[in-house]
């Protein structure tokens, strides 16, 4: 049995223990022995072990960095096979941690006008061919869009694109990834950009692409 770990938690304003139930079937679906755990200081342990490490934690004001072993440990384990997967708020966990980013692929900016509200965009599918996104179309969400440095080799799956509002119209027509795969070391790394509420998650595309992508990415 393939065994992962499953680290949820932090800034409540991201439900993460509502999405954290449904992460929960998409591993239980793929037949993984799961731990769970709230604590970062858990990734101070060894990682190499797990087959697959799941990231919806997201930073609060006491988790900008990791310790040096931390990021030691999640090197060992990238650089070893073990696969990542993160969603939504996982690129603004540990935002002080330049090795978590680039292990990550992108790192957390702001929201357009700065502001963190739901907003309605479209989710246009960028590479039709992968298994990750076989038969899914462009659909539709309302939810956080995120502005993020990203990784330039990652392999973007989806993106959406800016319209400039609010009070950001040099970002018009900007494209911006929603999901994308990487990777580092022996490891492969999925993102998608979904999670902020569980309504979205729970959309047949998403959990599609992110059932898929906790697959593809496992050891």
């Amino acid at each position: 049995m393939k065994r992962a770990l499953y680290l949820y938690g932090g800034f409540p304003g991201h439900l993460p223990y509502e999405v954290a139930k449904w992460g929960r079937g998409l591993l239980a679906e793929l037949d993984f022995e799961v731990e769970e755990t709230q604590d970062p200081h858990r990734l101070e342990e060894d990682l190499a072990v797990y087959d697959l490490i799941v990231l919806g934690y997201t930073q609060t004001l006491t988790t900008e960095d990791l310790s040096d072993r931390s990021e030691a440990r999640l090197f060992e384990a990238a650089r070893a096979g073990t696969g990542f997967v993160g969603y939504h708020g996982a690129v603004a966990a540990f935002r002080a941690s330049l090795p978590y980013s680039w292990i990550l692929g992108a790192s957390f900016v702001e929201h357009p006008g700065g502001e963190a509200v739901r907003v309605p965009y479209e989710v246009r599918i960028i590479d039709h061919e992968s298994p990750l996104t076989a038969g899914i179309e462009d659909y539709e969400v309302r939810s956080e869009q995120y502005i993020v440095h990203v990784d330039p080799s990652v392999h973007v799956l989806a993106s959406t694109t800016f319209d400039g509002e609010p009070d950001v119209p040099w970002m018009a027509g900007v494209e911006m990834p929603v999901a994308y795969t990487k990777q580092f070391g022996e490891g492969r790394v999925f993102y998608h950009a979904g999670g902020h509420e569980l309504e979205e998650m729970e959309r047949p595309e998403v959990t599609t692409m992110v059932r898929r992508g906790m697959e593809w990415a496992t050891r």
